[in-house]
C-alpha cells in the first residue's frame, strides 16, 4: 500500500524559502519516478519538477529554474523540493507524485500515487 505524506508548506512573502518534503511509503518498485505539481483553483495540475529512477532530475518547470531545487535522500524514497525566492505566482496547492512503472512522464494523469498536498501561499 503506497502512501506519500508531505510536509513543509505554509504562508511566506515574497522572496522568502520553504522545503517541501515528500515521505513515500510501501513502494517495492525499484527507481520510481518521483516528482511535485501544483494546481491552483480552476486550473490543471502542472508539473514542477520531476526525478527518474536513478536519481536524476528530468525536468524543471521554466518559470523556477534557478529557484527551485528537487532533491532525494539517497537509498530512500524521500523526496524534497527547496524553494527559494518565492514569488506570489507559486502559491498553490503543492502535490507529490509516484510512478511505479518506466518513464518520467509530463502528465498528472500518468502517476498512479498523490499525497494529500500541502499548501503554499507567497504574500
Amino acid at each position: 500500500h503506497v502512501q506519500l505524506v508531505e510536509s513543509g508548506g505554509g504562508s511566506v512573502q515574497a522572496e522568502g524559502s520553504l522545503k517541501l518534503s515528500c515521505v513515500a511509503s510501501g513502494i517495492t518498485y525499484r527507481g520510481p519516478c518521483m516528482g511535485w505539481f501544483r494546481q491552483v483553483p480552476g486550473h490543471e495540475r502542472e508539473r514542477v519538477a520531476t526525478m527518474d529512477g536513478y536519481g536524476r532530475t528530468v525536468y524543471v518547470m521554466p518559470s523556477v529554474r534557478g529557484r527551485f531545487t528537487l532533491t532525494k535522500e539517497k537509498d530512500k524514497n524521500t523526496l524534497y523540493l527547496e524553494m527559494n525566492n518565492l514569488k506570489p505566482s507559486d502559491t498553490a496547492m503543492y502535490y507529490c507524485a509516484v510512478r511505479l512503472n518506466s518513464g518520467c512522464p509530463v502528465f498528472a494523469k500518468d502517476f498512479a500515487y498523490w499525497g494529500q498536498g500541502t499548501q503554499v501561499t507567497v504574500s
